[in-house]
């Protein structure tokens, strides 16, 4: 997906800074308490944006993946191809995610986003463009024991006020918002923020099947996503879709082909039903 996985042109570089700045928040809320460096354990704190360069990039490869998935989750084993996914996704690799509904599309980036966040890499971003889908999701890794929130339009000031600050201070694993959120030049200014701090570990853009043209649920504010690389070039992201029809597929593939994202694409093959006609008994 181009629009998704694209790389920045050089000139992105010299881009000038956004018009608006974290300094011009309108809460009373002390940024300078912050951390300014990393976490300890973690590289050094860098203040400008460098050239992407997977061998940059932070992972988290010394966490115990099976037993995130056993102690959080509570299964015993990954299925299918998870277990490749969720390494490569730890470990700071690009993905693409084709993976069938009820395939276990969500561990693909809960788990790294865990075990990442434990390395002190930071917040996970999960973008996602349905409301409801946002609470499902919090509710039920909350009730894991999991620090998650979603921003929305379902909060009143207050509350996203407090989640803001939650994010900020690294303490959320997870944070799940809207496309057309997350391009607002506020909310970019934070994520900026967390970036230059070491705090923003990954980015999950689900139901990515929306960038594509081709599809009935196209949306413009995905092809928006693409700034998302530019500002953070050496900030991880998964791409994830359960649609798997023919010109989406192929419009995805194109358009991700020349990232070097890595692409994992599960079976959506299922047999044909068959219907056997019998005589039926005598009255």
């Amino acid at each position: 997906m181009e629009a998704l996985f694209s790389r920045p042109a050089a000139a992105c570089a010299a881009r000038p800074a956004p018009a608006f700045s974290v300094s011009d928040l309108d809460y009373d809320y002390d940024f300078d308490s912050l951390p300014t460096t990393r976490p300890a354990g973690s590289e050094a704190n860098e203040a400008v944006r460098v050239a992407a360069d997977p061998s940059r990039r932070r992972s988290a490869n010394g966490q115990d993946l099976h037993s995130i998935l056993q102690e959080v989750f509570g299964y015993s084993a990954f299925r299918g191809e998870q277990q490749q996914i969720i390494q490569s996704v730890t470990d700071g690799d690009d993905a693409l995610v084709l993976m069938p509904t009820g395939g276990g599309k969500s561990l693909c980036y809960q788990v790294p986003a865990i075990a990442r966040h434990r390395a002190g890499l930071g917040v996970t971003l999960v973008i996602s463009p349905l409301i409801a889908l946002m609470h499902d999701q919090v509710g039920a890794l909350e009730e894991l024991g999991v620090h998650a929130a979603y921003l929305n339009s379902s909060l009143t000031g207050d509350e996203a006020q407090r989640i803001e600050r939650e994010m900020m201070s690294g303490r959320l694993v997870l944070l799940y918002a809207a496309p057309e959120r997350v391009t607002n030049p506020r909310f970019m200014a934070m994520l900026t923020s967390l970036d230059e701090r070491g705090l923003l570990s990954l980015v999950a853009i689900d139901e990515a099947h929306c960038v594509s043209q081709w599809g009935h649920d196209f949306r413009e504010d995905y092809l928006q996503l693409a700034q998302l690389h530019e500002r953070f070039p050496n900030v991880p992201r998964v791409a994830l879709t359960a649609t798997a029809d023919d010109h989406t597929r192929a419009d995805m593939r194109e358009r991700s082909a020349r990232s070097g994202a890595r692409e994992f694409i599960s079976c959506f093959g299922r047999p044909n039903p068959r219907y056997t006609i019998g005589a039926g008994g005598g009255a």
